[in-house]
């Protein structure tokens, strides 16, 4: 690829905001020189946290994750220890403030931002997300936390009470700005005193909660509430636990990535457990059985990625989400768990055979859809029913 724009309009100057040597710029990066351009002048979190970011006229400017960092992890979280579940709250007020702070640079210097402060905002608080989806007809879990009008909730006696009023039985209690499962429980109750959870925190004897690479389960309700009183303060989202369409008799569902309104790349991950993630023992499985499967049950594998393209619809200035979809037995009915503002660590990955990115990896699919950006901005279509 010798040009992004066509023959009249000049290449981008292409600048990224990550972590330098992170193995998400570096990827980025070989996208980047594959499609014969430049290098992407990148700009590290550490100088966005220290006010000493700074931005040009004509720069085209891209905003990637600050996690795997320690010092950058500390600031955001206040915390030495990467491994500790707790601080999210904190994480998430100073990263918004940082982001929107960012944002101002780059307005103030002329540049051009392919990821909106506020829309990030939304994107990492999972009750916003929720409500933003709903409220635009798409089809989310029933959840007793996203409205507007929902208080916040306090603690374990506080989410029992809310799954009673909601009438659910199971439910995932997540925590409001977490990531990659951290914080996240896969909660059960069968009756006074019988109350499971199935989680990848793991408590101390101190009562300090960590993340973990091994899915466990908690039966004893007094464990359960000390873990949700512990992650409350941080914000805490519940919605019904679904059950899962399957695939070889494990759990499935999609993470599909849509650039610039257009799915372009979607992964299976099967697991045993109600955690997908594939750093928590989920594996990546068969995208064409999927295709035959929704098929063979009269359904359309474009309608399904229509409906990830309708979650993305709701965020149009940001350039380039992951959308979590979550297939119900008999694959014909959906819903979104989750849209992730970097969900576009995939390496590997190809495009989608009869997309435009076939081909691409994800972030040169979003390089090749950078010309049809400032288009689709102008004709936007609602959130919702894909336009």
């Amino acid at each position: 690829m010798t040009s992004l724009t066509g023959d009249r309009d000049p290449a981008p100057r292409l600048t990224v905001v990550g972590i330098p040597g992170n193995r998400r710029l570096s990827l980025f990066q070989d996208a980047v020189l594959a499609a014969g351009l430049p290098p992407a002048r990148e700009v590290g979190w550490l100088d966005v946290l220290g006010g000493r970011a700074v931005f040009g006229a004509g720069e085209t400017v891209r905003i990637d994750s600050p996690g795997e960092d320690a010092e950058v992890d500390r600031l955001l979280r206040g915390t030495d220890d990467p491994t500790r579940v707790e601080g999210t709250g904190r994480w998430y007020e100073r990263f918004t403030a940082a982001a929107r702070d960012l944002g101002r640079a780059a307005m103030s210097g002329g540049a051009t931002l392919l990821d909106d402060p506020e829309e990030l905002a939304v994107l990492f608080d999972k009750r916003l997300t929720h409500r933003v989806l709903d409220e635009a007809g798409v089809r989310v879990p029933l959840s007793p936390t996203s409205g507007a009008a929902a208080p916040a909730v306090s603690g374990w006696d506080d989410v029992r009470a809310r799954m009673a009023e909601a009438g659910l039985r199971r439910a995932f209690v997540k925590i409001a700005h977490g990531s990659s499962a951290s914080g996240v429980l896969a909660v059960g109750i069968a009756g006074p005193g019988r109350v499971s959870a199935i989680t990848s925190v793991e408590l101390d004897g101190a009562g300090r909660l960590f993340n973990s690479l091994r899915v466990r389960r908690y039966t004893a309700e007094r464990e359960v509430a000390a873990i949700i009183d512990t992650l409350a303060p941080d914000g805490l989202h519940i919605e019904r636990w679904l059950p899962k369409g399957t695939q070889r008799g494990r759990a499935a569902d999609l993470r599909v990535v849509v650039v610039a309104g257009r799915a372009t790349h979607a992964v299976v991950r099967t697991s045993a457990s109600p955690m997908t993630n594939l750093h928590l023992g989920g594996t990546r499985g068969d995208l064409d059985a999927v295709r035959s499967t929704v098929d063979a049950a009269g359904g359309s594998f474009s309608t399904l990625l229509e409906q990830c393209e309708a979650a993305a619809a709701c965020f149009p200035a940001t350039h380039c989400v992951g959308v979590d979809l979550m297939p119900e037995p008999g694959w014909l009915r959906y819903a979104v768990a989750e849209v992730n503002a970097f969900g576009d660590l995939l390496p590997g990955l190809g495009g989608l055979p009869e997309r435009e990115a076939a081909g691409l990896d994800t972030y040169a699919a979003q390089l090749a859809a950078l010309p049809r950006r400032a288009g689709r901005t102008a004709a936007l279509h609602p959130c919702g029913e894909p336009g």
